[in-house]
């Protein structure tokens, strides 16, 4: 307390970690519930990102590809936390890599052939763990079917302690998965969008909004 009075800096602080590290930085971005996202740009600084911690969350791309099409179609975070969407050995994965304790993993049970997807993921909140780490299910989506689904627990801290921001088309930094090396360059393809949202729409109703945008193409 005398050196705190000393070097004036009370009052001091005693929220506890858990608080701090969940407390978001002062920003002119007006915050939504849904952000859509493209390739070929900077990665996105999470303080400006779609915020997913302690919430379900739904993310949707649109892709065409080719048949040799592998890579990064969404990658947030790093080896210490994060996920990523991505094409490996022609199959779609979902990572989520929970503090770089666990990489929770679903794959799709069949190989892509080359054309135009909708593809993504839904996390479906159901509980608080321990720790305020959200406890709920996951599920993989290709075009408008669920092609698997896992348990799934999510941090409640944020991805990019280490610098690492949202990526489409590519992983910044630590990949966020072992299954592939940075930079991950999504090859043999395209990648229209990456939706990203926590509102309180059903993933079909993304899907199927996605699913227009390439009717529409």
């Amino acid at each position: 307390m005398e050196e705190a009075k000393k070097n004036n800096v009370l009052p001091l602080d005693d929220r506890s970690a858990l608080i701090l590290a969940n407390i978001e930085r002062p920003t002119e971005e007006t915050p939504k519930d849904s952000y859509t996202y493209y390739p070929h740009t900077s990665a996105v600084p999470e303080a400006v990102c779609v915020n997913v911690r302690g919430k379900s969350f739904k993310i949707v791309a649109n892709v065409e590809i080719t048949e040799d099409a592998a890579g990064v179609i969404f990658a947030h975070g790093s080896r210490f936390g994060g996920h990523s969407l991505f094409i490996k050995d022609k199959k779609l994965y979902y990572v989520y890599n929970f503090l770089g304790i666990e990489q929770q993993q679903l794959v799709s049970p069949t190989a892509l052939k080359p054309g135009k997807y909708t593809v993504g993921m839904e996390f479906a909140k159901e509980s608080a763990g321990e720790y305020g780490e959200s406890i709920g299910t996951m599920e993989l989506y290709i075009n408008d079917k669920a092609v698997a689904k896992g348990p799934m627990r999510a941090q409640l801290g944020k991805f990019t302690l280490v610098g690492d921001g949202l990526c489409v088309g590519w992983d910044s930094g630590d990949p966020v998965s072992k299954l592939y090396k940075s930079p991950g360059e999504f090859k043999g393809g395209t990648i229209a969008f990456v939706k990203v949202s926590t509102g309180k729409e059903t993933y079909s109703d993304l899907e199927t909004e996605a699913a227009r945008a390439w009717a529409i193409e």
